[in-house]
Parts: structure tokens; sequence; C-alpha cells
């Protein structure tokens, strides 16, 4: 069996700031959030595909990204981030001022104490798994980028490792923090990469 390479890289700071983003806030990049990307990937460029969250954070560097190397794009919907229901949009600070204890119970237990009207967990990673284990298959022996969120590679992560939901806000992930996923015939390894 010929070696896949999946490289996970999230998006770089948004306008705004850190605050929860969903897939019901897409704003865009900073110029320091582009700043971060251009500085992350730097001048290697060995993939041959790039694939993004449609979200505007994440598409707009991918798009840019792949007309400059004459690399394909293609958008993968099931990789957007995380729903956040109410909290979307709000900072760590406001919530744990306002919400003090629905934050600490969150992070207590993020698979039952989810923010109102935001999406289970155990579906966002039913989602994003089944994408990532079909971009797997469907792009074997390549060696890819996944232009995505923190959730995102959070629960590849996990799932690659064989982690439980529960264990998914243990891993951080910085702006512009990439890793790579290599499989072969013993599964899928990760690797960390320095930015």
């Amino acid at each position: 069996m010929q070696e896949t390479i999946i490289d996970l890289i999230r998006h770089g700071e948004p306008v705004g700031g850190r605050r929860y983003r969903g897939y019901g806030v897409d704003d865009p990049l900073s110029e320091k959030g582009w700043q971060q990307m251009w500085q992350a990937v730097a001048a290697h460029t060995p993939w041959d595909q790039i694939i993004t969250s449609p979200l505007l954070r994440c598409q707009a560097f991918a798009a840019e990204l792949a007309a400059r190397h004459d690399i394909p794009l293609a958008q993968e919907p099931q990789f957007r981030e995380v729903g956040f229901g109410v909290w979307e949009g709000r900072s760590r600070e406001e919530l744990q001022a306002q919400e003090a204890q629905a934050y600490r119970e969150f992070y207590d237990d993020p698979v039952n104490n989810r923010p109102a009207g935001s999406e289970p967990l155990v579906d966002f990673i039913d989602r994003v798994t089944t994408a990532y284990d079909r971009l797997v298959l469907g792009y074997a022996a390549q060696h890819c980028l996944v232009v995505a969120h923190a959730g995102v590679m959070r629960a590849i992560i996990a799932h690659v490792l064989g982690a439980p939901a529960s264990s998914l806000y243990r891993i951080q992930v910085a702006h512009a923090g990439q890793c790579r996923i290599r499989h072969n015939e013993r599964g899928g390894m990760l690797e960390m990469l320095g930015q």
C-alpha cells in the first residue's frame, strides 16, 4: 500500500479576534490571519490537492494558495466548524463573566453540556470523520492539504488516535496550527508540524 498523506491546517486569526465561531459566524481572515497562513505554508507546497471548509476564513486562503501554485481545489461542506448555538460570536471572557457555571460545565463535559442551539458534538464528529474517511480513500497515495477549523482538526485527530469525544477540547490548536497524518498499512500516524 502506498502512503496517503493528509496535512491539516487551521485558518489564521479572523477579523474580530478570539471568540466562538462555528458555522453561524463567518468572519474573514484579518491581515494578521493572512500573514499567519502564508508564514505557515511558506514555500512548502508539495500537495496534489487542497480541500477546504466552505467558510470564508478557510476558503479564501485555500483558493489563493491553490491559484498561486496551480493545485486543484475542492470544498468539503462537512468540514465546516461545529455550531456553537447561542455562544456564536461571544468571547471566552464574556462567557466566563456572564455564564460561568455553563462555561465550566461545557469544558467538564462537552458531550452533554452543549450551549443552547448548538450542534451535538457526536453528530459533528460523525459528519467530519465520515468526510475524512471518504477523503483518505478518494485521494489514496496522494498528498493533500485540508484547510479547516480547530474543531475539525480535533475531530480528525481524535478519530485517528481513537480518543473519545469527551477529550476533544483537550487538544489545543493555534491559529495556522498544522499537523500531518500518514495513512499506510498500519493505519493513521499523527505528526505535529512546526510553524
